[in-house]
């Protein structure tokens, strides 16, 4: 694994939290539960607070946030997604603040006094993600708004106290239509929780759907309004700048663990005809390579992202290719490294209740966060040959 406990994420991740994270994982993920006593710890420990402490920037925020939930999720991959939405968002926070854009300071002081974020953004049907919303949004007399939609994948819905949402306003009077972005406070009328969370993989995250029924939102608190569409708005940016350095940062985390794992079972596995260990057999080590240096591409692929945000990097368009192809190459790592440690592991390891069963369906979860595969090649497509024709 790239970190360990005793560098900068490690302090913020001892030994011991980890070993009980691990511990707890298989029971999480079996009973289908909200990873609530991970949680309490992260909390207490200040894990919460880590980009509202120590920012994007020159002090290294996404760097360090980054090795922190890499090492996290090699642990506990469920409770590292979780905790990952809040994170996103005061990542997104210390990135616009570190450009001159202090429009969301007060997600870092909130934050840092323990509130909890997390994200109403994704909604079943719309593969424009950011670009365009299938909620709607109305004006309300004597000025506010009001949002009815479903929101899915809403991580995080146990113990959020503030949720980021967004729908489309239609324009009025020769205005184009717009999105508006906003978040409202736990026990706002008309967010409803649907308890409808029982997935393959990542089952402790608890991403039950959202559903916006009229919610009502005053007008100090839309903090953004963007024009639908592709947007170069910094708001738009940062959203997809943390959110997928750190989905990265999580897939990571679950290669770096089933490449242990599978490491292990070929060194203490034996072969009976060849009377040799499997960690000298030569197709066998070749497979592991391979999804080895899937893990070590992808690695450096996070590294150079989470230092050029940090350093603000001017790559302008390039960005979101660098991105997209980022999360998507984590992804594959992890689907790899798992796929090899269940390969190497014998038949015991085809239990459903071991680990590297758990961590395979973990990471088959990575193909249904943004950038999706498609919306991936797209998106470098049009950066290498422009939008298509028709």
């Amino acid at each position: 694994m790239a970190t360990t406990s005793e560098g900068p994420s490690g302090q913020l991740l001892p030994d011991g939290m980890l070993e009980r994270f691990r511990d707890r994982a298989a029971g999480y993920d079996a009973a289908n539960t909200f990873f609530a006593e991970d949680f309490d710890e992260l909390r207490a420990a200040g894990y919460l607070r880590m980009l509202a402490e120590v920012p994007p920037g020159d002090a290294g925020g996404m760097k360090r946030a980054s090795g922190a939930q890499r090492l996290l999720a090699a642990a506990a991959p469920a409770t590292a997604l979780g905790v990952n939405m809040h994170l996103v968002w005061t990542a997104v926070a210390g990135l616009l603040a570190d450009r001159g854009d202090a429009s969301l300071r007060f997600v870092l002081d909130d934050a840092a006094r323990g509130e909890v974020f997390a994200f109403g953004v994704s909604e079943p049907g719309n593969d424009a993600v950011l670009f365009d919303s299938l909620t709607r949004v109305d004006r309300l007399p004597g000025g506010g708004y009001s949002y009815t939609g479903t929101k899915a994948f809403t991580s995080l819905s146990p113990v959020w106290t503030r949720l980021g949402i967004f729908g489309k306003l239609a324009g009025e009077g020769g205005e184009d239509d717009a999105i508006l972005h906003a978040f409202v406070p736990r026990g706002t009328p008309g967010v409803e929780t649907v308890e409808d969370w029982n997935p393959l993989g990542m089952r402790a995250t608890r991403s039950n759907t959202t559903r916006l029924c009229g919610v009502q939102v005053p007008p100090e608190a839309v903090l953004r309004r963007v024009p639908v569409g592709p947007s170069a708005d910094l708001l738009v940016f940062g959203i997809f700048a943390s959110f997928e350095s750190l989905i990265a940062s999580v897939y990571l985390g679950i290669a770096d663990r089933a490449l242990d794992l599978a490491a292990q079972a070929l060194t203490r596995r034996r072969s009976h005809v060849a009377d040799r260990p499997l960690s000298d057999d030569p197709v066998l080590r070749n497979l592991l390579a391979g999804a080895g240096m899937k893990r070590t591409g992808a690695e450096a692929e996070l590294r150079a992202v989470t230092e050029d945000l940090d350093a603000r990097a001017d790559a302008g368009s390039g960005w979101f290719s660098r991105l997209v192809t980022l999360k998507t190459h984590a992804v594959d790592a992890a689907v790899a490294a798992t796929s090899a440690a269940l390969h190497v592991g014998g038949g015991s390891g085809f239990s459903a209740s071991s680990e590297v069963v758990r961590l395979h369906r973990d990471a088959l979860a990575g193909q249904f966060h943004p950038s999706t595969e498609e919306s991936a090649r797209a998106t470098v497509a049009t950066a290498l040959l422009g939008p298509p024709s028709r």
